[in-house]
């Protein structure tokens, strides 16, 4: 699998290729997201992802996801981290770092989160914009440490899915003590 594949088989409660708006809405939840943002993301990222992923030109009203196509969904305004062959390219992510990365060579400010995103805007791509913004809002809320920085290596494991089982783990760790 592509590292992007690997990113969105996390959601892939089932294992069966194809992410259904229910199965983002509990990968959401798996990793620590609310109920509202969980519900929004089920819908949205699904409404968005399942037409260009789909195999055929029917659309489908059940809003399948299907990983294998998933490098047909990505958007403009972003890193660049992935190819159009959703690959990842290590020389993109190295620049977030030497462009951006001011404050700590290894790690964002938000400040610096922001900054990145706005440089990496292509005109008149709105909804690159607005998927941008919400993709590295949701990350740096969920990744950053104590001292607000979203650190090289949360970052990196974002790309390739591990972050999000990570965050399972921690997650269901935090809910066996309770």
């Amino acid at each position: 699998m592509s590292v992007l594949q690997q990113h969105a088989s996390f959601f892939d409660r089932n294992k069966d290729g194809i992410v259904y708006p229910w199965e983002t809405y509990q990968g959401f939840r798996a990793i620590g997201c609310g109920y509202f943002l969980s519900i929004a993301a089920g819908l949205f990222i699904n409404l968005g992802l399942s037409y260009p992923t789909l195999p055929g030109y029917l659309p489908s009203l059940l809003f399948p996801i299907h990983i294998k196509n998933i490098h047909k969904g990505k958007h403009g305004s972003d890193t660049e981290s992935y190819d159009t062959e959703g690959r990842f390219v290590p020389s993109k992510f190295d620049e977030i770092f030497s462009k951006y990365g001011l404050t700590h060579h290894d790690a964002l400010t938000y400040e610096e989160i922001g900054k990145m995103r706005k440089a990496n805007r292509n005109l008149n791509d709105f909804n690159g914009w607005l998927l941008s913004f919400i993709e590295w809002k949701i990350l740096y809320n969920l990744g950053k440490d104590e001292k607000g920085l979203l650190q090289r290596e949360t970052i990196r494991a974002v790309y390739d899915g591990s972050l999000f089982e990570h965050l399972e783990r921690k997650r269901a760790a935090r809910m066996n003590k309770n």
